[in-house]
């Protein structure tokens, strides 16, 4: 079954088509026809392959005439499966035969062996044939540390802390994304957000929860709120327990847990108050979509009943704190507690 991991690199390409042949031609410096508009039309190749044999994305490249000049089939890899190197010399010729145009395979690994793996080429037999697929992964994706940069190419930023986030320039790289995130709607920014989040190893882990905290201490909001609000709800209980005990060379060392949940608690008192004051039906309306579209991205399936208690709902806090319980959710109970 399909990971949010997965899925949200899929709808990463699918919500910004344009991103492939930019990043092939940026990263990759191929050489990609003159083309005036790139459309999704995976639909199309549902109909040639069996379920087996099924890519993740199909993008087509047009001109101004409105004339096909290339194909790209988009794999998200995240392990190495052997399988692949069968069926992607498949996607290429049925997309080729039907779409009568020059065809290539695009595949998304965050991961440096899988993306090495991913990148040998394939023989079609007796060395007189070969599929040559081409990847995105660490080696290609630059490290991106400057948030202004980061804020021009925010999905390449979120590519580049996936594929970087757990290296030496990991946190700058994260730094850098998680700011860039601030100019997204709230539902694409916790689906990057979940993302970056869940590729980190906990070393990494541990120093943005560390920075977070010290940002927010220090009175410094660089971060989205959600991020921030994410740390402060899963991790100051595991700071009372001693998991982040002697973390950040003692920068924390004193704080009291009094003023923890102080500034815990008023700090969410404030974001209630703030979000009361001149709540509109049309908000309650666009926090019930973000919660519904974060659901779906994530792979949680509704039932009637739990559908219609979100339809419901007209408390902005309780809306809020569903939106925050997606991030790590499997299920909709957990979601609706």
């Amino acid at each position: 079954m399909p990971t949010l991991e997965h899925n949200a690199l899929v709808e990463m390409f699918r919500e910004h088509p344009e991103l492939a042949p930019r990043l092939l031609a940026m990263l990759l410096h191929v050489e990609v026809p003159p083309h005036a508009a790139v459309a999704v039309v995976e639909s199309s190749l549902d109909q040639l392959i069996p379920v087996e044999f099924r890519a993740d994305l199909v993008l087509e490249l047009r001109d101004e005439s409105d004339a096909l000049v290339m194909a790209i089939v988009i794999e998200v890899q995240r392990d190495v499966d052997p399988g692949k190197k069968y069926s992607w010399p498949a996607y290429v010729a049925v997309v080729r035969a039907r779409k009568r145009c020059g065809t290539i395979v695009l595949v998304v690994a965050p991961d440096a062996g899988v993306a090495a793996w991913a990148a040998e080429n394939i023989d079609l037999g007796l060395g007189r044939g070969h599929v040559a697929p081409l990847v995105l992964g660490p080696a290609v994706v630059p490290e991106i540390t400057d948030p202004a940069d980061a804020e021009k190419e925010t999905e390449l930023a979120v590519l580049s802390a996936v594929a970087h986030g757990n290296g030496p320039s990991g946190l700058t790289v994260v730094q850098a994304a998680l700011a860039a995130l601030g100019r997204l709607d709230q539902a694409h920014a916790m689906v990057y957000f979940q993302l970056i989040w869940n590729g980190l190893r906990e070393p990494m882990r541990q120093a943005l929860e560390a920075l977070v905290m010290e940002r927010q201490i220090e009175g410094e909001a660089t971060f989205p709120p959600f991020v921030q609000k994410l740390v402060d709800r899963g991790k100051l209980e595991g700071m009372r327990e001693g998991k982040l005990e002697g973390m950040r060379e003692g920068k924390l060392e004193g704080m009291r847990e009094g003023e923890l949940k102080g500034m815990r608690e008023g700090e969410l008192k404030g974001m209630r108050e703030g979000e009361l004051k001149g709540m509109r039906e049309g908000e309650l309306k666009g926090k019930r979509d973000t919660l519904l579209r974060l659901l779906a991205r994530a792979g949680i399936v509704l039932t009637e009943d739990e559908r219609a208690r979100i339809q419901a709902c007209t408390n902005v806090a309780t809306l809020d704190r569903w939106i925050e319980n997606v991030l790590g959710a499997k299920t909709a109970t957990e979601v609706l507690s």
